[in-house]
């Protein structure tokens, strides 16, 4: 390949778009709206496959999110609303309203029908939800701080980021005071802290797909990746061991020394000639990338790390981001503007005939051989074949970490069916100039007509 760049592949523009989620193949593609709609996309055809409408519901969306098998989808609403749909059958599973506007909001990650989901209401802590008994628990986020006593949970008021880690057993909460804690919501209980420097307000905290890297974006302009020192698995009994290192400290400095030993900072990504802050980041699918969106409103600027803190910036129209997603298989962004059209951004290739080499046929090379040939020309570079024996077996190719399916109890929804939609004014007016009655109405035209129709008339039984 010559050369190659990145560009906007195409345009996805249907209603007034919100946010943005892909499903765990990528296949799909789920689209928040501002009249309260949820679209669903097939991604790979870019056409229209589901519309979800909740007629309680006409008030913008602000986040959607996948479960594990895809045949769930949460989605959040300014109403103060959560609603649960069924995507495969159009039904709403459950909906309800919270106290608050409920930002974002995330299911469990690994539960196979998801009761529990994680919202993050807006000027209060973040909320556990149960989905079936729509029973809500309030996460302590108070911790006694060196310059104040926190006895009360509401100083820490301004929309408070929260995600669940890879396998589901703790939540990772960031606060306004410039504090990262890791929370066991099973327990209620603050098991680590980790500081930001500056203390400066967290606004995203996003993990990676293999839940080794963690992403904090503040309100310092700077973008933290900190990789993660706990097991995938057994993060609790792991922080249990921790504390029990550290018995000899008390209050914050013991959560401190705890959270010294589950996160540690790797790298920081920062635009020093940019004066506006950072708009939905987020990793690759591989967790080698990191993407964020600018949160200038004069602009639809997007900005690519590598490992290297090498930054990439793709610049489209004159329009402020309103929400970003990496695909989770492909190298392609999908990013939301203003005016609430998606953008498709992929890599712009054009072929140069002139890199391939050139094929040289060797002089036995079709010539046939029997199988004893070949079983020598194999012995003769190395290979020990015996009879009956498979040179290669497709079964034992590795496959992918990121797609395992080990732990899925519930069979994985990767596309729908698409229905035709038909222009209803038009199949209305060719039902009615091919019914009976329109036909008999053309019959009745005078002898001396010469436009054709007479020639089709239908004859009675007196003529």
């Amino acid at each position: 390949m010559a050369a190659s760049s990145s560009v906007v592949d195409d345009y996805l523009d249907y209603g007034h778009a919100k946010c943005i989620a892909f499903n765990r193949r990528g296949t799909l593609l789920a689209v928040g709206c501002k009249d309260g709609r949820c679209v669903i996309w097939d991604f790979e055809t870019r056409c229209i496959v589901k519309e979800l409408k909740d007629e309680e519901c006409s008030s913008p969306i602000n986040s959607v999110c996948w479960s594990r098998s895809c045949n769930h989808l949460l989605v959040s609403s300014a109403d103060q609303s959560l609603t649960l749909w069924d995507v495969k059958n159009d039904n709403r599973i459950t909906r309800i309203v919270l106290q608050k506007n409920p930002l974002q909001a995330r299911l469990h990650p690994r539960s196979s029908k998801p009761p529990l989901c994680l919202a993050c209401p807006l000027s209060v802590p973040p909320l556990i939800v149960d989905l079936n008994t729509e029973k809500t628990t309030s996460l302590h986020i108070c911790v006694l701080h060196s310059r104040c006593d926190c006895s009360d949970a509401t100083t820490f008021c301004s929309p408070t980021p929260a995600c669940f880690n890879k396998y589901g057993n703790l939540v990772y909460v960031g606060t306004s005071k410039g504090k990262i804690l890791l929370i066991d919501y099973i327990e209620n209980e603050v098991h680590a802290m980790i500081l930001i420097p500056g203390d400066c307000e967290v606004k995203n905290i996003v993990f990676s797909r293999n839940g080794r890297y963690l992403l904090a974006n503040s309100s310092d302009r700077i973008i933290r990746i900190y990789e993660n020192l706990l097991p995938l698995k057994d993060e609790v009994k792991a922080l249990d061991a921790l504390k029990g290192n550290f018995s000899g400290l008390k209050g914050t400095d013991k959560l401190q020394a705890v959270g010294s030993n589950c996160l540690t900072l790797i790298r920081e990504m920062q635009d020093l000639t940019m004066i506006s802050h950072w708009k939905s980041p987020c990793f690759s699918d591989n967790g080698e990338w990191v993407v964020a969106g600018s949160a200038s409103k004069g602009g639809h600027k997007i900005y690519i790390w590598d490992k290297a803190i090498q930054v990439k910036i793709l610049e489209g129209p004159k329009e402020s981001i309103v929400d970003l997603a990496w695909h989770p298989a492909r190298p392609i962004v999908v990013s939301v503007c203003l005016a609430g059209k998606i953008h498709v951004w992929a890599k712009d290739v054009s072929e140069n005939c002139s890199v391939f080499v050139p094929f040289v046929e060797r002089e036995d090379e079709f010539d046939l051989k029997s199988p004893e040939t070949e079983k020598e020309v194999k012995r003769s570079k190395g290979d020990e074949v015996e009879e009956g024996e498979i040179v290669e077996n497709v079964e034992n190719v590795e496959k992918g970490l990121d797609f395992s399916d080990s732990d899925m109890s519930q069979e994985e929804l990767c596309f729908l069916p698409a229905s035709p939609t038909y222009n209803v004014p038009e199949l209305t007016d060719k039902l009615i100039r091919s019914s009976p009655e329109s036909v008999d109405s053309n019959n009745s035209s005078p002898s001396g007509d010469t436009s054709g129709e007479g020639t089709n008339r239908r004859r009675t039984p007196s003529q």
